[in-house]
């Protein structure tokens, strides 16, 4: 029987919200000398966080939704840009270079991009389902910092490689892999005392601590 969760709503708003601001940010790359990387990566990090928080109090079949919901808002939003970028402008509206310089996605950037976080998403929440049972509730911080060591990991090199191989020259999309990985994980590391606090209080006001020792991990299946 599902439980009537108090928060799980809010997380999740949060959650998509970040991701679907992220994905926009992201047209931009942004050079601050250390790094270089796109923009979406200063936002981007807490939708991991986000969903450490939802596998943690939640479980990941809680987490499974939220993130094919975050998946469909993302291809739908992408889908909108296009066609809107495609139908006739207005007479006395002379801003489509602008647009489509922003919004104007192509296929291949909204196939990277969502592929990127297909694959990352889940990855960060099954490591962290895993080590939680492994780790028996104990070091909270090791499954939050190695899910997203390998989420982050698998999303900002498949993102990078679909998106601009071919366009890039290889040693710039080695910089933004890496950059974009440091930066991404660096942001979990700094945020590990805030975000052991909202797992402490979601817990104490849901009733809620989920072990994932029963669970279906295949992430096409809504049991």
């Amino acid at each position: 029987m599902q439980k009537n969760y108090k928060y799980l709503g809010t997380i999740s708003v949060f959650f998509v919200s970040v991701l679907l601001i992220s994905n926009v940010a992201s047209t931009k790359i942004v050079d601050l000398k250390w790094f270089v990387f796109d923009g979406g990566t200063l936002l981007f990090p807490l939708s991991y966080i986000f969903g450490d928080i939802l596998t943690e109090v939640y479980g990941y079949k809680n987490s499974r939704g939220v993130i094919w919901m975050g998946f469909f808002m993302a291809l739908l939003m992408s889908i909108i840009f296009i066609v809107v970028g495609k139908l006739p402008a207005a007479s006395g509206w002379n801003n489509q270079v602008a647009y489509d310089a922003i919004l104007g996605l192509t296929p291949r950037i909204v196939c990277a991009s969502l592929i990127a976080y297909f694959f990352g998403e889940f990855s960060n929440s099954f490591i962290l389902a895993k080590m939680k049972i492994l780790t028996k509730g104990k070091w909270l911080w090791t499954r939050t910092i190695g899910s997203t060591v390998v989420g982050e990991l698998v999303d900002s090199a498949l993102f990078i490689m679909i998106a601009f191989f071919g366009i890039l020259p290889g040693s710039l999309l080695f910089t933004l892999i890496v950059s974009n990985y440091l930066f991404k994980t660096a942001v979990e590391i700094i945020f590990t005392p805030l975000t052991y606090k909202v797992i402490k209080f979601l817990k104490r006001k849901e009733s809620e601590d989920y072990y994932d020792t029963n669970t279906n991990f295949n992430p096409f299946t809504t049991k």
